[in-house]
């Protein structure tokens, strides 16, 4: 059991995870739902079938765990640890096949005079002999069938194992009673066969839908098994092998090519490729120079580098991801309610539904056998075991294919919400945009616009502030670099807060900073004033580069260049918001901008501001304000944002959508905000996000179709007399294994 606080409304609420087995089917589902909420404490309960688990929430209590596991335990089920079902991964594909097996081949000679009679040869195995080989099946591999239904009874409930037990005791039942009173030497037909295919096939049916959970388990387990056991802790320059578990904050740890990075840290010292693919959905290698931030999970491709340590634990962005995906896949969707309600009566029913039909055929003047045997197959054909697999299977299904693609769904709400969405908020700036200024144009007085700035100027700029980590500084040192020019050393370089940067390269005086620090040193700007006139109106931000005769230390400085600095596009943005508009949602970007910067990047972008996809000016604050007017005009709001600020708004939307940033900052806090979070910080990703979201409300739907259908069909068919209990049994194996597999079919789903 895995236990974690959340804050409650009055007092911190525990939540606890517990792994629960022998639940069969939805009914099971409602009867320990309802077991652990009448524990003192408990505030809420959610039982998820196709993860065999609970996660339970509730006032502190050191019983508590004690107290939930005897309520599980009274219920009639088994309580395990939260990780059973991922530990039993790990076993052969055949773990759990031994009953079946045996199962078949006590009920295969019973089968076979029944499929030769099909084809014509009439043979039959002595009555002693189809008891000897039914009677282990019914009452040896049958026996959880009668432990779990004598479990409901005593509760006052019912489930599948009831309906099984019940059906196939009947025939088996009338097998004995017509066997033992038949004149001697007679041959009477006996419904031996049909009670232990049917727990056979049953038997069958549980093991594939076992075979079938387990592969949609197996998003988390390929994101646990990227945590490498042990890590290579550096300490006064000797290496030292120690369990991830002892890594400390501050460590400094080796990694060597080909091995996971143990957990999240900084480079500091080598170079290297990381493959984060597993974790972000990003296929290339990314470069990682001394600085980078590292995410625990990732594989080292190449050099052998040092790191220092930054988060352990459940501290790590592996562990954040591993718990978002497994609280997404332990919640019900809202859709999960209308399945409750029809569970906690479908038992009961369908126990009317078959004493009605032996009533009925009886009545009609058939014989007691006949009526007994078509009552058996209402019983059996009714289990409602489709019904509770319906639901979790595509949810677990799609959320563990969207996080191995770098999309995290945090809840079932968010993915059921999420296909329902006709407007798209984006924020600009980290969303939309690289989130960073480049050098995005250069001016010379007396030189036209839109020249590029002569490679000397542009050097001296670079070399004044190539020991600065100011953003405008590194864009100036990016564009040194992308021209590969020779960086000067500088000296005597000195920042001016708020203004600027001032120092000597090579002997040369320079200056670079703002537009109204050059006006205080009496800089003459008139050449280029409509030019930066004309950039400030279109976002950018602008600076000068100024150089002070040495000969003359107190001489104005003279203009060199005028450096406009803008925010670019994301790579990819503008073919996202093709692609969304394609989808016929409505596209609106928030921007902080004022109205003409903001409108000049939506046309960068495609944006149509005339169409209202351009909000300008609009504070961080007012950001959650605007979401909620889009929402009160009755649009259904998905908001993207990638900060601090966005929090807010991500929680004012119907479906908040945070997007990750290289350098992490505010992700966390939007990431706890937003119901869906993208691990890598592309816009395709948006629309990828609402096609699986699509894509696994389809196949729940599909699947409360078919789980509905296969019930709606058959017990009426059961009813008439137009399937007898093998068939019904075989029907009912194949309806919970067909929606496993449906829902098995988002694993081949790719953005």
């Amino acid at each position: 059991m895995d236990a974690t606080t959340t804050p409650g409304p009055s007092a911190v609420n525990t939540s606890l995870d517990i792994g629960i087995g022998g639940m069969t089917c939805a009914s099971c589902v409602m009867r320990v739902e309802k077991a652990l909420k009448k524990v003192p404490g408990v505030q809420e309960a959610s039982v998820n079938l196709a993860t065999e688990s609970a996660r339970v929430v509730f006032l502190p209590d050191e019983q508590m765990q004690a107290r939930v596991r005897r309520a599980v335990r009274d219920a009639g089920y088994e309580p395990r640890a939260a990780d059973a079902l991922m530990l039993a991964t790990e076993a052969s594909p055949w773990a759990g096949f031994a009953p079946v097996a045996i199962g078949l081949a006590l009920s295969l000679p019973l089968a076979a005079p029944m499929v030769a009679g099909w084809l014509g040869f009439h043979l039959m195995l002595p009555a002693l002999w189809q008891f000897v080989l039914a009677t282990p099946v019914q009452f040896v591999l049958g026996a959880r069938f009668y432990r779990a239904g004598w479990h409901a009874l005593k509760s006052l409930s019912g489930n599948m194992d009831l309906l099984v037990a019940i059906g196939t005791t009947a025939g088996w039942a009338l097998s004995v009673w017509l066997w033992l009173s038949a004149p001697a030497a007679s041959m009477v037909h006996l419904y031996f066969e049909g009670s232990a295919i049917v727990i056979t096939l049953v038997l069958m049916g549980k093991w594939l839908e076992a075979r079938a959970k387990r592969q949609t388990t197996s998003a988390i387990r390929a994101l646990h098994a990227l945590r490498p056991a042990t890590a290579h802790l550096l300490v006064g320059g000797a290496q030292t092998d120690v369990p991830v578990e002892e890594v400390l904050l501050g460590d400094l740890l080796v990694v060597k090519p080909g091995e996971g990075i143990p957990v999240d840290g900084v480079v500091t010292e080598g170079v290297t490729q990381v493959d984060e693919s597993m974790l972000t959905g990003e296929s290339l290698p990314v470069t990682k120079h001394v600085g980078a931030l590292l995410t625990g999970g990732a594989i080292n491709a190449e050099g052998r580098i040092v790191m220092r340590v930054r988060a352990v634990g459940s501290a790590t962005v592996l562990s954040q991801i591993i718990r978002l995906v497994e609280d997404a896949q332990a919640a019900k969707a809202p859709i999960q309610r209308l399945v409750d309600r029809v569970s906690a009566v479908f038992v009961p029913v369908v126990l009317v539904l078959a004493l009605a039909t032996c009533v009925g055929w009886w009545l009609t003047g058939h014989s007691f056998e006949l009526a007994l045997i078509n009552a058996v197959a209402v019983l059996v054909i009714a289990c409602p075991c489709a019904l509770g697999l319906a639901t979790p299977a595509a949810i677990m299904a799609g959320t563990g294919v969207a996080a191995q693609n770098g999309i995290l769904i945090k809840d079932a709400q968010a993915l059921e919400l999420a296909h329902k969405v006709d407007t798209v908020a984006f924020d600009k700036t980290g969303t939309l945009t690289v989130g960073r200024p480049v050098l995005a144009q250069g001016l010379v007085p007396g030189g036209a616009d839109g020249e590029l700035l002569p490679d000397a100027l542009l050097q001296l700029a670079a070399s004044l502030q190539s020991g600065s980590e100011h953003p405008l500084a590194r864009a100036v040192v990016d564009a040194a670099n992308e021209r590969k020019l020779a960086l000067l050393p500088p000296s005597a370089v000195s920042a001016v807060p708020g203004r600027g940067t001032q120092g000597l390269v090579q002997g040369r005086h320079v200056l670079i900073g703002s537009l109204r620090w050059m006006q205080e040193l009496g800089v003459d700007l008139s050449a280029v004033t409509d030019a930066s006139a004309a950039w400030q109106s279109q976002g950018s931000t602008v600076s000068a580069l100024a150089e002070r005769s040495e000969a003359a230390p107190g001489a104005v400085p003279v203009l060199r260049a005028l450096l406009a600095f803008a925010d670019q596009p994301k790579p990819g943005a503008v073919q996202a918001l093709s692609a969304l508009r394609a989808r016929g949602l409505r596209l609106v970007m928030l921007s902080g901008d004022n109205q003409g910067a903001a409108e000049a990047m939506a046309r960068r972008l495609g944006l149509r501001s005339e169409d209202g996809e351009v909000l300008a000016e609009v504070l961080p604050g007012d950001k959650a304000a605007k979401v909620l007017a889009l929402k009160q005009g009755g649009h259904t709001v998905l908001m993207v944002g990638d900060g601090v600020n966005d929090a807010p708004a991500l929680a004012a939307a119907d479906v908040g959508m945070a997007m990750a940033n290289p350098d992490g900052g505010g992700t966390d806090v939007a990431m706890h905000a937003a119901g869906i979070t993208l691990m890598r910080g592309d816009p395709m990703l948006v629309s990828a996000a609402l096609d699986i979201s699509a894509r696994t409300v389809a196949k729940i739907r599909q699947n409360l179709f078919w789980a509905f259908f296969y019930n709606a069909a058959g017990i009426p068919l059961a009813a008439l007399g137009y399937l007898d209990p093998v068939f019904a049994g075989a029907a009912m194996a194949m309806s919970s294994v067909s929606v496993m597999a449906n829902a098995l079919l988002l694993r081949r789903w790719k953005p």
